[in-house]
């Protein structure tokens, strides 16, 4: 059996937790492939939120094997504390929640370096969350980082002294920081035992194992395609690939595996922290965008940039990822609007374009918006596309068409019931 992959398109925040949620019985192993505590996929059932930073969000489906892949960063503290929050809800995952010896391990002083490092900058901030993934990032390219079967080496504590004396060497060149390494240090210790208290596998074997025996295995990415370390708008993005290429590296398999790739966006755009965001609303219609959205981060609580959906940055997306099916979230924040934008080119020094530049920190961009009438009506109860409101219809249709890709799914709520389902293509849907 392939490998089926759902990634977010824009800037994160996108919705991808509910999706991976709601798909997940349809798969035998449900696997993170990059990123690192920084991610924040939200889930909502039963009445209650959950947030899950490093877990896949398959793991409040019964029976399900998750696994943490090789190109994911591990802060121990915070995966602890995730662990505690998921058994207090009920769930078992002994034998669920399987971790790839390859994953690196955020230190405390990868974080100390964040957040000298980001000081340092000034007004040139990049917007870190400041949880060490850029500096754990930087060690596994500098091929001097700790990895989870390290864990398993009799010397690992003299592995971790020399990478901590490194560090602290490295902050000298910052001025002094207010962190209380010891006690984040302490705190750290004694979260392994947490980590250590899971199954360790060799994650490119296990994998490719599963996949011989037919096994249907799902891709979870996090953070969103514009913030690709290659790809993004850099330097305004994060430290690992969130595009589908990363699906190979950061799980060990073939791109000869990957089968459906499901592109998720939502109806307009957000972004969080700093960075050019082309169809951002810094007016009344913005705010609305946020409130109704309750656009805050899941992981840093930071509001989010809002604007109207961009297409230029949409069809760039789809294109590096090789999107097989969209699909379309938070249609529902758009029920108050009595007019919808959509920014469907820019104009760049005088002249309307379709595609990004090479810079778009240092463009004069100008996003060229259509608008299109709104539907006035809740989407509340709406299961199936013939049920939406004709404006609605119309939209998903327009957009559709602009985009030369159908949507597959249409999510009008945060909680799983609220899906409009159309043509999906996967393993016994």
């Amino acid at each position: 059996m392939p490998v089926d992959v759902i990634l977010g398109l824009q800037w994160g925040d996108e919705g991808k937790g509910k999706i991976v949620d709601y798909l997940a019985p349809q798969y035998d192993l449900i696997c993170r492939f990059q990123g690192g505590p920084n991610a924040g996929h939200t889930l909502k059932f039963g009445g209650e939120k959950h947030v899950l930073h490093t877990i896949p969000s398959g793991i409040f489906r019964n029976n399900l094997k998750n696994l943490i892949g090789g190109g994911v960063v591990i802060d121990p503290i915070t995966l602890e504390k995730e662990l505690q929050n998921i058994r207090a809800s009920g769930v078992e995952v002994e034998g669920r929640l399987l971790v790839s010896r390859k994953a690196h391990l955020i230190l405390p002083t990868h974080r100390m370096l964040d957040k000298a490092s980001e000081a340092a900058k000034g007004m040139a901030k990049i917007g870190s969350t400041l949880r060490g993934i850029g500096p754990t990032y930087m060690d596994k390219t500098g091929r001097n980082g700790l990895r989870v079967g390290d864990l398993e080496a009799n010397d690992f504590e003299n592995r971790y002294r020399i990478l901590k004396e490194k560090h602290l060497g490295l902050l000298k060149i910052y001025p002094s920081l207010d962190f209380p390494l010891e006690e984040e240090e302490s705190k750290w210790f004694d979260s392994l035992q947490s980590l250590k208290g899971l199954t360790f596998v060799d994650g490119e074997y296990y994998i490719n194992d599963r996949l011989k025996q037919g096994k249907r295995v799902l891709a979870e990415g996090a953070q969103g395609s514009m913030l690709d370390i290659d790809y993004g708008t850099y330097p305004y993005v994060t430290s690992s690939n969130t595009i589908s290429a990363g699906v190979c590296t950061g799980l060990g398999v073939s791109p000869s595996s990957i089968n459906e790739v499901i592109g998720i966006t939502k109806a307009y755009c957000t972004r969080v922290g700093s960075g050019p965001f082309p169809t951002e609303l810094n007016d009344q219609t913005g705010e609305q965008l946020r409130k109704v959205g309750s656009e805050f981060g899941a992981t840093t609580g930071r509001p989010r940039r809002c604007g109207w959906l961009d297409l230029v940055q949409l069809r760039y997306a789809i294109m590096i990822n090789g999107v097989t099916q969209l699909v379309m979230t938070k249609i529902d924040v758009l029920d108050e609007f009595d007019e919808i934008g959509v920014g469907n080119s820019y104009q760049c020094a005088g002249e309307p374009i379709q595609s990004l530049p090479f810079d778009l920190t240092s463009s004069d961009l100008k996003p060229i918006f259509e608008f299109h009438q709104g539907w006035s009506a809740s989407l509340d109860g709406v299961r199936s596309f013939e049920d939406l409101p004709e404006n609605a219809r119309k939209y998903v249709e327009m957009l559709e068409d602009k985009l030369g890709i159908s949507f597959s799914m249409i999510s009008t709520g945060p909680e799983r019931s609220k899906l409009v389902l159309r043509s999906v293509s996967l393993p016994s849907l």
